[in-house]
C-alpha cells in the first residue's frame, strides 16, 4: 500500500524575502517567482530602496530576472527602507499609485546591508503615525545591537525596548515582526492583534546545536541567529497551530561561498528553491498537514487585508527519498550559492494545479 501523500492548496506567498541585484537577482529570483503569488521583496540594496521612484526601478528588474516558468500572478511586494533619507510624502504617494507595500526598519549594523539603517524606531514617529493613517504595514528586523546583549537575546531586547513603546503609543500600526526565533517574538504577536509574525523555515526546523554541535556549519548563520531547541519548538508549535497571527517568510537571503565560507561569515540562508518543501515535512512530522495552507497562504494575505488565491499548488510526499536535489546554484559570474532544504526536497515535490 503506498503512502504517497497529495496534498492541494491555495497558491502560496512569501512574506519576507531578499533577491539582492544584478547577476545574483537573475539567479535567484526565478525559484521565488515560480513557487510564490506575492513576495514581499526586501530593500536593503546598495543604497537602500529609500523612494517610491528607486522601488519602481527594483520591482522592474525583479520582473525582468523572474523568468520564462514565473506564475502569473507573480507580484513583487515592495517595501521602502525607513531611515533619515526616507520621504513620508513620496511613501504615501508610492502606497497610493499602488508600487510601495510597506516600509522596513533595520536598527543600523544588525545584519546584511543594515548600516543604513536607524538607531531608534521612534525616530520616525512622524512617518509611522502617517502609515498607520494610510494602511501601510511596518515591517521590523526585531534584534538589539547593543554589544552587552548577548546574541540569543537580542530579539527580547529590541522588543522590549523599541517595539513595544511603538505598538503602544500608535495602535493603529499594522506591524509585523519578521523572521521570529524566540518566544518574545511569539508573545509579542499574541498580546497584539495589529502585530503579525512571519516564520521562517530555518527557524522552524533548526536550532543552535545544528548550527554548533558537530563542528561550525556557516551555511546556518543568519540574523537573527538560529536560537535552542526550546525556542525552535515554541515557534514549530505557533506555527502549526492554527493561529491566524503566525504565517510564512522565508527570509531568503544568498551569499556566495566566498562569503559564507570566510573569516567573517555573512548572514543569509539560501532557502527559496526547497522553501515549502522544508515547511511541508515539518508539518508532515508535527502532525498538522491540514494546518499548512492556512500558514503559508491564507494568514499572511489575511494580515495584511489582501485577498487569498483563486489558484492552487500540487504538493506530493513520497514514501522514500528520492533524486539528488541540487545543492547549489551559480550566478552568470561562477559565483557558488548553497541551497537550505535538499533533504525535505528527495521527500516532497510541488507543482501548479493549471
Amino acid at each position: 500500500m503506498s503512502d504517497t501523500i497529495t496534498l492541494d492548496i491555495d497558491a502560496p506567498d512569501d512574506w519576507h524575502v531578499h533577491l539582492r541585484d544584478d547577476e545574483m537577482l537573475d539567479a535567484v529570483a526565478p525559484f521565488t517567482a515560480e513557487a510564490f503569488r506575492h513576495a514581499l521583496i526586501m530593500p536593503n540594496l546598495v543604497p537602500p530602496v529609500t523612494s517610491t521612484a528607486l522601488a519602481v526601478a527594483y520591482r522592474d528588474r525583479i520582473l525582468a530576472a523572474a523568468g520564462p516558468n514565473a506564475r502569473a500572478d507573480f507580484t513583487p511586494m515592495m517595501a521602502l527602507y525607513l531611515n533619515d533619507q526616507l520621504e513620508t510624502a513620496d511613501l504615501l504617494a508610492g502606497a497610493t499609485d499602488g508600487v510601495v507595500f510597506g516600509a522596513k526598519f533595520y536598527p543600523a549594523g544588525a545584519t546584511t546591508n543594515s548600516a543604513a539603517g536607524g538607531t531608534s524606531l521612534l525616530d520616525y514617529r512622524g512617518t509611522l503615525e502617517a502609515m498607520a493613517g494610510a494602511g501601510i504595514p511596518l515591517l521590523v528586523h526585531a534584534e538589539s545591537t547593543d554589544p552587552e546583549v548577548d546574541i540569543f537575546d537580542r530579539e527580547a531586547v529590541f522588543i522590549e525596548q523599541q517595539m513595544v513603546p511603538v505598538i503602544e503609543q500608535i495602535p493603529e500600526l499594522r506591524v509585523t515582526v519578521e523572521h521570529i526565533s524566540t518566544r518574545a517574538g511569539l508573545e509579542i504577536v499574541r498580546d497584539h492583534p495589529q502585530v503579525g509574525g512571519s516564520i521562517t523555515p530555518h527557524h522552524l526546523t533548526c536550532d543552535r546545536s545544528d548550527l554548533l554541535a558537530n563542528g561550525m556549519r556557516p551555511e546556518l548563520y543568519c540574523k537573527p541567529v538560529i536560537n535552542s531547541r526550546e525556542e525552535r519548538i515554541a515557534i514549530a508549535t505557533a506555527a502549526t497551530s492554527g493561529d491566524r497571527s503566525f504565517f510564512f517568510g522565508t527570509d531568503s537571503a544568498p551569499h556566495p561561498l566566498s562569503k559564507k565560507e570566510a573569516a567573517t561569515v555573512a548572514a543569509g540562508i539560501f532557502n527559496a528553491p526547497y522553501a515549502l518543501e522544508v515547511v511541508a515535512e515539518l508539518f508532515h512530522e508535527w502532525g498538522a498537514l491540514d494546518k499548512l495552507e492556512a500558514f503559508v497562504s491564507h494568514h499572511g494575505v489575511d494580515h495584511y487585508g489582501l485577498e487569498r488565491a483563486a489558484t492552487k499548488v500540487r504538493l506530493t510526499r513520497r514514501p522514500d527519498c528520492e533524486g539528488d536535489p541540487a545543492q547549489s546554484v551559480c550566478t552568470a559570474g561562477g559565483a557558488e550559492v548553497r541551497i537550505f532544504g535538499a533533504d525535505a526536497a528527495r521527500r516532497w515535490t510541488w507543482e501548479p494545479i493549471r
